[in-house]
């Protein structure tokens, strides 16, 4: 279906659907559906278009991007969309402001009769083919958390002695010793030269690095230079570099002096500074204000020993000046007939739980005494035992020529039975 379908036939009133745009009259008026799919399928066969403007409105909402580009040289606008699955290939730091070329095709939308376009690429203008390998290395890198802020490693105090890679005779290797210098007088440096650009630049900054890395002396390492454009500062974005100063054990510090575009080495070094001159600053503290601390730490100190000192004076004389320091005797004398009264309590507590205890002995000596086996035995009983040491209670578990030991009072003796007895109330 297109805008220049053909009419229907003379005589007849087709219902809306029916209707093609272009034969539309007021008495036979196409749909707003018919309108809408005519001029969805009408532009649908525009081919994708790149487009030069500047980012306006940037609204991420569901993972998707709905904003609007602007022409650069009138008010002219469009309306984008950059779905999810796109927008992992574009440049993370596209935002308002930002000047890109987009590729964009046509998109309109039946249900709301809304026209935008479709983003399948976007770039910024001017980045070429190597600042584009280089945006996706810093994704790359960031994704495997190089450029978090937990594996900075923390700059020493006063280090021992600063590692400084930069070019030889450059206007950065001045900067960063004489405001040092102006700072710590005694700071001492160990200066690696390399090439800062070129073919040149990374091997002998590798080199270099290496060399401050593995020195015990060397306690923080600079990378100085002077600024410069994209292009010459692509050395300090190569992978090899940014994973040796990841790796290194040595706190490290990127001084490239630049602001608008940052090479990968700010991002993965410990601290980043804005010039070389800004990195002495921050690597060595400035020796007058550490002396006017410490003079100021000292006068506080002083301050409040001598607060504490009077006031634990004052306190002293105060508790010397109470009646029970002054006069003690009256609340020693109360005190010892307290204890004393407590002394004869106790003593006439303690006298009679021991009475008690020797009548309540005496009764249990007494039980004791009735029902032991003893007793019995005095009264002149005796006890038979068999020689498996049970006691005899029946004249039947004793036949005759069974042995026994009898139990008396005083000893015992061995006895052999010579059967049952007859009771002697039993008649012969």
């Amino acid at each position: 279906m297109t805008l220049f379908e053909a009419s229907p036939a003379a005589g007849e009133t087709p219902p809306p659907d029916a209707v093609a745009p272009r034969d539309s009259t007021a008495d036979a008026p196409t749909s707003v559906a018919r309108l809408n799919t005519t001029i969805r399928d009408f532009i649908a066969r525009w081919n994708i278009v790149w487009v030069e403007g500047e980012i306006t409105s940037w609204n991420v909402r569901g993972g998707n991007v709905f904003g609007r580009l602007k022409d650069t040289q009138s008010d002219a606008q469009i309306s984008i969309r950059v779905w999810s699955s796109v927008r992992g290939r574009i440049p993370a730091d596209l935002a308002v402001g930002a000047h890109v070329v987009a590729a964009v095709k046509s998109d309109y939308f039946v249900k709301a009769g809304d026209f935008s376009f479709t983003v399948s690429a976007m770039k910024h203008v001017g980045l070429g083919d190597q600042l584009e390998r280089l945006e996706r290395l810093r994704a790359q890198l960031r994704g495997e958390g190089l450029f978090d802020a937990s594996r900075k490693k923390p700059l020493p105090f006063l280090p021992n002695t600063i590692g400084l890679i930069t070019g030889e005779r450059s206007d950065a290797e001045k900067d960063v010793h004489r405001n040092a210098e102006l700072r710590w007088p005694q700071v001492r440096f160990r200066t690696e030269y390399a090439a800062v650009q070129g073919e040149r630049c990374v091997p002998e900054t590798l080199a270099a690095l290496a060399r401050l890395d593995a020195d015990p002396e060397v306690d923080v390492i600079v990378i100085a230079r002077g600024g410069g454009d994209p292009q010459t500062l692509l050395g300090f974005s190569d992978e090899r570099l940014v994973r040796a100063v990841a790796a290194a054990s040595t706190p490290i510090v990127s001084a490239i002096g630049h602001e608008n575009d940052r090479p990968l080495l700010d991002d993965v070094a410990d601290l980043r500074a804005s010039t070389p001159t800004d990195a002495a600053k921050r690597v060595v503290p400035d020796v007058g204000e550490q002396r006017a601390l410490i003079a100021q730490l000292r006068s506080r100190a002083t301050t409040r020993l001598t607060q504490r000192i009077s006031h634990d004076i004052a306190q002293l004389e105060q508790l010397r000046t109470r009646p029970v320091l002054r006069t003690p005797d009256p609340i020693i004398d109360t005190r010892s007939q307290e204890v004393w009264l407590l002394l004869s309590r106790g003593r006439d507590t303690i006298s009679r739980h021991i009475d008690g205890a020797e009548r309540r002995t005496v009764e249990l000596r007494a039980s004791l005494r009735a029902l032991s086996p003893a007793a019995t035995l005095a009264r002149g009983y005796a006890i038979a035992h068999l020689d498996g040491g049970s006691i005899l209670r029946d004249a039947a578990d004793a036949p005759a020529g069974t042995t026994m030991t009898i139990t008396l009072e005083n000893g015992s003796v061995a006895a052999r039975s010579d059967g049952a007895a007859q009771s002697p109330s039993t008649p012969a």
